[in-house]
């Protein structure tokens, strides 16, 4: 399973107006500026989170667009709804569809109901809010398994003090 690259997107800019404390109204070409999105995209993606409550857009001097809600109100599977529709990871999961040759006789479709749900529910359980915040430097890279804690981290200070001296 892959996201989009235009639910790929909503995410980097959702995050990208997050960073802005969601109250100072941002012209969509300044997002697609700051994140490397093509303009034309970030207008299109603007307007669809906007028509699915997750932006309020104003006019005129001091316009742009906003968050709706705070970071922490909203979440990934919100923002990915926006762009893709539901989620669903089979055609049978979604209301109204009959198109699995297997229908019918397939044990685990049933089940699958159950594996969407669960995915669905960890991609919203991921807050705006947490994705603009840094992760931890763990294992000596970025975003690595949170063990490390502040006093394993080392300090960008390259200088010791040692008998008296100091050493680069």
């Amino acid at each position: 399973m892959r996201l989009s690259n235009l639910a790929d997107y909503a995410v980097v800019l959702m995050s990208a107006a997050a960073r802005q404390c969601g109250s100072v109204p941002i012209h969509a070409a300044m997002l697609a500026e700051q994140t490397g999105i093509p303009g034309p995209t970030a207008q299109k993606l603007v307007s669809g989170l906007a028509r699915a409550g997750l932006l309020v857009a104003s006019r005129g001097s001091g316009g742009g667009v906003r968050l709706a809600r705070p970071a922490a109100a909203i979440n990934v599977a919100e923002i990915i709804e926006a762009v893709e529709g539901p989620i669903a990871l089979t055609s049978c999961v979604e209301e109204g569809r009959h198109d699995c040759a297997l229908e019918g006789s397939c044990k685990v479709q049933p089940h699958w109901g159950v594996v969407n749900g669960a995915v669905r529910g960890a991609l919203a359980g991921i807050s705006l809010a947490s994705l603009v915040k840094p992760l931890p430097l763990a294992g000596g890279v970025w975003g690595g398994p949170e063990t490390a804690t502040p006093t394993d981290i080392p300090s960008p200070n390259l200088s010791r003090k040692r008998e008296g001296r100091i050493e680069a």
